[in-house]
């Protein structure tokens, strides 16, 4: 009996560590992006806090000039903050993009995988089918046999 072997097992082989590449590239963008979600919330955050100082100060009483700089502050962190939902959107597409390469190469690994699978299925049922011959042969010739040295 011959040993299965299937014809494309390196191009398996070469989709399954595609696949686990693309995975890797994909959990860091993941990362990338939480980090970037992180980081306008922290903007956020220290946009708060300037905000609320500078509310308490309005009310206590403050000078022209400091109302100027808190002024300009919350500006300059607006932006920041913008800039920062800009680089958040550029993460979630890029990774958006790395999942949709994941999802083609697991198909088509799978698509490999499958093929497999049949293969195997068929070489399975053609060792059964010899095998059913080699018993079939064996008994016949047996019964010959057995029957020639009767008479």
């Amino acid at each position: 009996m011959k040993k299965f072997r299937f014809s494309m097992e390196t191009v398996l082989h070469y989709r399954e560590q595609m696949l686990d590449a693309l995975r890797a590239e994909h959990a860091a963008t993941i990362t990338r992006v939480r980090e970037q979600e992180r980081e306008v919330e922290a903007l956020n955050q220290k946009f708060d806090e300037i905000n609320a100082e500078y509310r308490q100060k309005k009310m206590e009483g403050m000078t022209i000039a400091d109302a100027v700089i808190f002024d300009g502050v919350l500006r300059v962190q607006e932006n920041e903050i913008q800039k920062a939902l800009r680089v958040l959107e550029e993460c979630r597409r890029a990774e958006e993009v790395k999942r949709s390469e994941v999802i083609a190469a697991r198909t088509d690994k799978a698509t490999v995988e499958k093929l497999r699978e049949k293969k195997l299925d068929s070489y399975r049922k053609a060792m059964e089918k010899s095998e059913e011959q080699f018993i079939d042969e064996f008994v016949s010739t047996t019964r010959v046999l057995t029957a020639r040295s009767a008479q």
